[in-house]
């Protein structure tokens, strides 16, 4: 039998707990996860865990951030448009998801506050703010970027490539697109799918600039001129 042994003596911390809980989650999955069974890997009593990491709902926060953390930041460093860093940012991601999958639906369904995961963030709003794009789209973009990401790689690690038969005469159109289909989960698919919505965020970048009006146009002086009048009218009364 395994002698536990108490956090500090164990040499038990913080980024060591989160290391084995990741291991145990890839190994077990999810649903076999508790702070028993990592106790037991650990070797050391369950209590010596909360030590450290202060319940469950911690234990998972630092499972996913472990595996944040492993994201590649100096290929995104590197990276000289908003668009080359969305790209890097989301093919790095789709990797860490293929080496967790059973780890990745924490990810996919929990806010992500770690400092990394912060980190990521910050860099591509302002990668697209530096290139002008509009603050509401670069407020919306990371929505819309890991709202594609979670969801797509959610169903390929637990989807099939094989989808119900369907019958033709019923689902005319859906059997005729099915082969357009058949490298679900592939890495061309996933690039597809990326174009489209990088595409999107340029196209509404796009459509708030031409509904912005012109500082230089004659409306806009013209709407200018009538607040500061307003304005010096509401002072003098």
């Amino acid at each position: 039998m395994t002698r536990r042994t108490r956090g500090t003596s164990a040499g038990l911390d913080r980024a060591r707990i989160a290391a084995a809980a990741v291991a145990l989650v890839d190994r077990d999955g999810l649903d076999r996860f508790g702070v028993r069974r990592l106790a037991d890997d650990l070797g050391v009593d369950p209590m010596s865990i909360y030590h450290h990491i202060k319940g469950k709902a911690a234990l998972l926060d630092a499972i996913s951030e472990a595996v944040i953390a492993e994201l590649d930041t100096g290929a995104r460093r590197t990276a000289r448009t908003w668009e080359q860093l969305a790209r890097r940012t989301a093919h790095d991601y789709r990797r860490m998801a293929y080496r967790h999958p059973r780890v990745f639906p924490l990810l996919a369904t929990r806010p992500q506050t770690s400092p990394a995961a912060l980190a990521a963030l910050e860099r591509l709003a302002a990668a697209m703010r530096r290139a002008g794009l509009p603050d509401q789209v670069v407020a919306d973009a990371p929505m819309a970027l890991f709202g594609f990401l979670n969801g797509h790689l959610l169903a390929v690690l637990d989807g099939s490539p094989d989808g119900p038969a369907l019958d033709p005469a019923d689902h005319p159109t859906l059997s005729a697109l099915t082969p357009l289909q058949a490298d679900f989960g592939s890495e061309a698919q996933f690039d597809r799918l990326l174009d489209t919505v990088l595409a999107g965020i340029r196209t509404e970048a796009a459509r708030h600039r031409t509904a912005e009006p012109d500082p230089t146009s004659d409306t806009a002086r013209q709407d200018g001129q009538a607040a500061t009048e307003d304005g010096d009218a509401t002072r003098r009364a």
